[in-house]
């Protein structure tokens, strides 16, 4: 697709490090091959690297780095001594590192840390891990370590969906920005405002298209409010108000039915006058259920490519791939987080 081929010439204009922390992971290792062949980014790469050859892919050029031998390793656990001084484990209410050589001892055995502490310290300019981790093992140290970015108290994401050639009689560009489908479970209104600024920003500069954005729900303009629905519906039209106040500059608007977000025919009929019905790219879902659902339902039934999760908050570049993500998606995944540095 021409979108996943300008993504990736920007990403090699842009010259990133990208830490993958992952080197046990044989679609990792043939990524990490990839990138650097195609010149898509410098990658530095964790783990043993007699087992990393044993993939047989070409890893010249390839900076392997493990954790066991490093030289940095001290640094790393000052630094993450630093960042979790004070902080209590809350089964013990002791101190969570007694002194940097336990700080140390806890990020040699937990390659994600080590990866969110050399981009913490500068040594990276972004950082891509969860082929093999769940979500929570791959943003926690980048919660703990790496922190929100100022000004933003909501760590979220979004999917950038790319349509089939000339599918899509809505969206001429074939590009959209789904959020968020992977982090917050049941966002809060002030959440909600906050992934809708930050998906806008990822549609601007990632996906590269000028971001109309519509909070999504069952009703449109109040259409289907009731007050036995648990305040679903109030909840998104206060997120949108939040979100104006927050960034009165952005083209915003809901709640809206996705028919009335995005057909202009059904946002004229639903919502007259209003200058982003029916002509939405970036779609904000109410919780995750609706978010993930939607994603998938796009990716699998109308053969869009998700490229995503793009974690969305964080003070760094710093992305989740998908348990059951191929070799393309991990190297898409990079040059998003590569494009994120900049």
């Amino acid at each position: 697709m021409d979108f996943v081929k300008d993504l990736r010439a920007k990403a090699k204009a842009a010259g990133k490090t990208i830490v993958l922390c992952e080197g046990e992971d044989k679609r990792v290792v043939e990524a990490a091959s990839r990138i650097v062949k195609e010149g898509i980014a410098k990658i530095t790469l964790l783990g043993n690297k007699a087992e990393i050859e044993k993939f047989g892919f070409d890893m010249s050029g390839v900076n392997i780095v493990d954790p066991q031998t490093d030289s940095n390793a001290d640094k790393y656990a000052e630094i993450l001594y630093k960042a979790r001084e004070g902080k209590l484990n809350k089964k013990t209410g002791l101190p969570e590192y007694a002194d940097v050589a336990a700080a140390k001892a806890s990020a040699l055995k937990d390659y994600t840390m080590y990866g969110a502490l050399i981009l913490k310290a500068g040594d990276a300019d972004g950082f891509v891990s969860g082929a093999c981790h769940s979500t929570a093992n791959t943003l926690r140290p980048g919660l703990q370590v790496i922190k929100t970015a100022p000004g933003c108290s909501t760590v979220s994401s979004c999917f950038i969906m790319v349509a089939p050639e000339n599918s899509n009689k809505y969206l001429p560009n074939g590009i959209a920005v789904f959020g968020d489908c992977a982090i917050n479970i049941n966002p809060t209104e002030e959440q909600l405002a906050d992934i809708a600024i930050a998906s806008a920003n990822t549609a601007k500069v990632i996906a590269g298209i000028e971001p109309k954005v519509a909070m999504l729900s069952f009703s449109t303009k109040g259409s289907g409010a009731d007050p036995k629905d648990g305040d679903t519906v109030g909840k998104v039209s206060r997120a949108t108000i939040i979100a104006h106040e927050k960034a009165p500059a952005l083209a915003l608007d809901g709640e809206f039915q996705f028919d009335a977000a995005i057909a202009p025919e059904v946002g004229e009929l639903k919502a007259p006058g209003s200058t982003v019905a029916g002509h939405a790219n970036t779609f904000i879902f109410p919780n995750i259920n609706a978010g993930n659902i939607g994603y998938k339902i796009a990716a699998r039934m109308g053969g869009w490519k998700a490229i995503g999760p793009v974690c969305q908050g964080f003070a760094k570049p710093l992305n989740d791939l998908s348990r059951g993500c191929n070799v393309d998606e991990i190297v898409d995944t990079v040059a998003v987080t590569a494009l994120q540095a900049q």
